[in-house]
């Protein structure tokens, strides 16, 4: 047991540094001025962008709903299939995200432009130019393509770990696939379905990048929040305040 402490020793220095002490210096800038002062001025302020952090929570709900729907079906037949189908399907399934996140979003845009390969197919058929990017509907799709795999593996890991004697034993008993599936599939596999809703929610809501290549600018809270940094509004106290409003409210979701 002490050689396990010690082992993890350097994991929680790890974890000192990396986590707890730029949590505690969001924590510290919200509450200060540019004067070193105490202040709530700067949530005060952030009162302003509450728009912004609803349509963040908004579309990052639906991102959440739509990966859900799409890769709880995909995580289910991938653990139905044979061993060596399911190396290949999580293979393809995450070949993706080898990918840089930017080159993702980037084929996105030269797929969504007016005069992308979509609007050009659509052209080349007679039909007109349908308005794809720079909508609230290119940020989701971005939003859903990026994070699907988030939701996928967390699902595939539960269901396939799934002891299939209970499957066998409901059948045995008379029950069909819908039953089943209600009774034992779905309730056992509530844990990755959780998980992947926490995974795929938090970067959706907090994501600037998508939003600024395939929303044409739109300022979601990210954005606001990346534009106090490094932006030419530079306020990083106003940032750190907008930052811990974000993280509070997500930990309540």
């Amino acid at each position: 047991m002490k050689a396990k402490k010690i082992t993890a020793f350097p994991y929680l220095i790890w974890i000192a540094i990396f986590t707890f002490v730029p949590l505690a210096m969001v924590f510290y800038f919200s509450f200060t001025s540019d004067a070193g002062v105490f202040t709530i001025s700067n949530f005060e302020e952030a009162a302003k962008y509450i728009p912004s952090l609803v349509q963040s929570v908004w579309l990052g709900m639906i991102a959440t709903v739509l990966c859900l729907l799409i890769g709880y079906p995909v995580a289910y037949i991938i653990a139905k299939t044979s061993s060596n189908s399911q190396k290949t399907m999580v293979l393809l399934v995450m070949m993706p995200m080898w990918m840089n996140f930017l080159l993702r979003t980037y084929a996105w845009m030269t797929l969504l432009e007016d005069t992308g390969i979509i609007n050009n197919i659509l052209n080349f058929l007679g039909l007109p130019t349908v308005r794809l990017i720079n909508t609230d509907g290119a940020i989701v799709l971005g939003m859903v393509y990026n994070f699907l795999p988030f939701m996928i593996m967390p699902i595939y890991s539960v269901l396939t770990k799934m002891d299939k004697r209970l499957i066998e034993a409901a059948q045995d008993l008379g029950s069909n696939t819908y039953v089943v599936f209600k009774k034992i599939i779905l309730p056992l596999s509530l844990p990755g379905i959780l998980s992947g809703i926490n995974m795929v929610f938090v970067p959706a809501v907090s994501t600037f990048v998508i939003s600024k290549m395939l929303g044409g600018g739109e300022m979601l809270i990210g954005d606001i929040i990346e534009s106090q940094f490094f932006g030419a509004t530079y306020n990083p106290y106003l940032g750190a305040a907008l930052s811990l409003i974000l993280m509070v409210l997500v930990l309540i979701c």
